[in-house]
């Protein structure tokens, strides 16, 4: 008789926790939702007068929208698909979205195109400095709102006392910032060092190289990061990698 996956799975509770949770089960999982991320506004809202913007995720595109942002005449750049989407839906025109769906990625697809010119950057306060830095490097005049922070929520760490248990046999990381607050969760509950080697007996996925970077960093050994940057392809893919050891 097989047993079901416990995958554990870190996304904001704002309704991609439970899209994720759905997902993990329509692919034979048992679902451990524990929220490492939720999001704070700050009510601020993107420059309406650069000549290129860059929106780095579906939130920040939902907080711009609904200040009330006007894009204007701007060259509006999504790194990611799922970005893209959620500005054609909130009635943005998307001009660009990188091959790469990474801010290196974004820097290789303007660095012949910013200089001289100015660019916002809307983001989270845990964006990454190589997008900042390089449209600055490429001639970028970059300026960067942030739209909203992103925090540990009080309640979280419910899975790093099943890791540390032995009670996951996969884990999906979607940002550096999740492996992060898991480690944080851990350590508060006394149980870091366990929950890493329990994460280390499980299959562990990241979302792409820099969480890859970040949960190695850490002491945390990743078995799966897909080629496609989707919430989608890692749970598959993990899934896939987990299920055929689990069976009695």
């Amino acid at each position: 008789m097989s047993q079901r996956v416990r995958a554990a799975v870190f996304r904001p509770d704002d309704g991609r926790l439970a899209d994720a949770a759905e997902l993990l089960e329509s692919l034979g999982a048992e679902p451990v939702p524990d929220a490492m991320l939720a999001v704070e506004p700050t009510d601020r809202t993107p420059r309406e007068d650069a000549d290129y913007a860059v929106l780095t995720s579906k939130t920040g595109v939902e907080l711009a929208a609904d200040a009330g942002w006007d894009a204007g005449g701007t060259t509006v750049c999504a790194i990611g698909e799922s970005t893209a989407s959620a500005l054609r839906d909130a009635g943005y025109a998307v001009d660009l979205v990188p091959e790469e769906y990474s801010s290196a990625g974004l820097v290789d697809a303007l660095e012949a195109d910013v200089g001289g010119a100015r660019v916002e950057v809307a983001r989270s306060d845990h964006g990454s400095d190589v997008l900042t830095d390089g449209l600055e490097d490429a001639g970028g005049y970059v300026h960067e709102t942030v739209l909203y922070r992103l925090v540990r929520p009080n309640a979280a760490g419910a899975s790093t006392e099943r890791a540390a248990a032995g009670e996951l046999e996969a884990a999906l990381f979607t940002s550096s910032l999740t492996v992060e607050h898991f480690l944080e969760a851990a350590t508060a509950r006394g149980v870091r060092e366990a929950a890493v080697a329990g994460l280390n007996d499980a299959v562990v996925g990241c979302i792409g190289d820099p969480t890859r970077r970040t949960a190695e960093r850490h002491g945390i050994e990743v078995d799966v990061v897909p080629a496609e940057a989707s919430f989608d392809a890692l749970a598959t893919a993990v899934v896939e990698d987990a299920a055929p050891s689990y069976h009695e």
